[in-house]
């Protein structure tokens, strides 16, 4: 290693890879630095390769730490080394990038001096865009709702995958919620696996529908959500290893079956990981081996559809699709089914918190009606950045109370369209 104030030079699978700014701090709380983030992922290379090596990868990255800006970059950055691997990907909306194939613990290190905390791989391989290798079952628990809950959707989701003969590779999210793999075969496209994954969705919703749902707009949710978008052409979810933007560092777990009624998405961090790594090896190390046919999945669904269960609404930056319903929300139908006000649209998510705590403070009758569930938080992606949207559900607020639709605050109006 040859190192100097503001750099270090490290060799990894043969490669030279420079760390600039190794000793900026990226996670304030915890005070881990830029050298640790590549330390970590070093540590569990294999692992993390396993579940990113050969995708298409989106990285986001967070330059001044977990409380500055951060931003999904898909396209590869033009300077970059000659042993970096892209592959030219076209998305829905017509736009092409080059994103990076990981293939070896030097892309890792190179992906972390960009303070890439987050991998985000396609779930199709570089030598076929076409067709996913993998099904994605996302477990999102609705404000309010706790990981014991997570935890007995996540029990039953993995009956549910053995009753139709499919593999499940669990892992938490790193956040509040639970991740399932399922390895398939090659030769389905995008819209076939997401319409798959609609009908699993649906079928544990009827299994237990008093905790999980597969309701799209968030006003109709309760529970835990099986998001069955994240199947969608362009859609990624953090990968096995990925770390994520929490104070604690923590990181997103691959599990056995059975260790997830004993534990917690915060025993995994970047500090806890390698260890656990190092002791135990990666418990989806055999995710490989068999891969699945979603045939029973598409079987259910053809059946679904015949009872009168047909497609469910799309991501909004998607086309309209053949045979999908209306994309409409509840709230903007003429005759709406939940009465909901929106409250704030920023660029940055405390922005928009603070501009909910000021229509609190100017309506606390009607705050103290408000269940967690019924504040909505809306991640919207613009081209580059995230900015964030809140409303309000009134629906627990007697009607004489409800205020009307008043000024956003803040109102940052240009964010709809970016």
């Amino acid at each position: 290693m040859a190192a100097k104030a503001d750099r270090e030079v490290l060799t990894v699978a043969g490669q030279e890879v420079s760390i600039s700014n190794p000793n900026k701090v990226l996670f304030p709380q915890a005070g881990h630095t830029k050298i640790d983030l590549v330390q970590y992922y070093l540590a569990v290379a294999d692992g993390a390769l396993r579940g990113a090596h050969g995708r298409p990868t989106v990285l986001v990255r967070y330059p001044n730490g977990i409380d500055g800006e951060y931003f999904y970059q898909k396209r590869a950055p033009l300077s970059r080394p000659p042993w970096i691997e892209v592959v030219a990907l076209s998305f829905p909306s017509g736009r092409t990038a080059e994103e990076v194939v990981p293939r070896d613990a030097a892309t890792l290190a190179w992906m972390a001096n960009l303070a890439c905390l987050e991998l985000h791989p396609h779930p199709v391989r570089a030598d076929d865009l076409d067709h996913p290798d993998e099904l994605r079952v996302d477990l999102d628990p609705v404000p309010g709702v706790t990981w014991p809950q997570v935890r007995e959707v996540a029990g039953i989701v993995e009956s549910t995958l053995k009753d139709l003969g499919l593999i499940g590779w669990p892992k938490t999210s790193g956040s509040r919620g639970i991740h399932v793999y399922v390895r398939i075969e090659r030769r389905w496209t995008f819209a076939e696996v997401r319409r798959a994954a609609l009908a699993f969705a649906r079928e544990v919703e009827r299994r237990a529908p008093a905790l999980a749902t597969s309701k799209w707009w968030k006003e109709e949710r309760h529970g835990v959500f099986l998001d069955y978008n994240q199947n969608a052409k362009d859609r990624t979810i953090a990968a096995a290893y990925s770390i994520r933007p929490r104070p604690d560092a923590r990181v997103s777990a691959p599990l056995l079956w059975d260790e997830i009624d004993a534990c917690d998405p915060g025993d995994f961090t970047i500090v806890t990981m390698p260890r656990r790594f190092a002791d135990g090896g990666d418990p989806h190390a055999g995710i490989d081996s068999r891969a699945c046919s979603i045939e029973p999945l598409l079987e259910l669904s053809a059946r679904q559809e015949k009872d009168g269960l047909g497609d469910a609404p799309w991501p909004p930056h998607y086309q309209k699709q053949p045979g999908e319903p209306a994309r409409v929300q509840p709230s903007r139908r003429r005759t709406p089914t939940k009465p909901l006000i929106e409250i704030a649209r920023a660029q940055k998510k405390d922005d928009a918190l603070a501009g909910l705590e000021r229509w609190k403070t100017r309506h606390p009758d009607v705050a103290a009606h408000l269940a967690p569930a019924d504040v909505l938080v809306d991640a919207m992606r613009g081209r580059f950045h995230t900015w964030t949207r809140i409303r309000v559900n009134l629906q627990h607020v007697p009607p004489k109370l409800r205020p009307g639709q008043e000024p956003l605050d803040p109102d940052e109006k240009t964010l709809s369209s970016s």
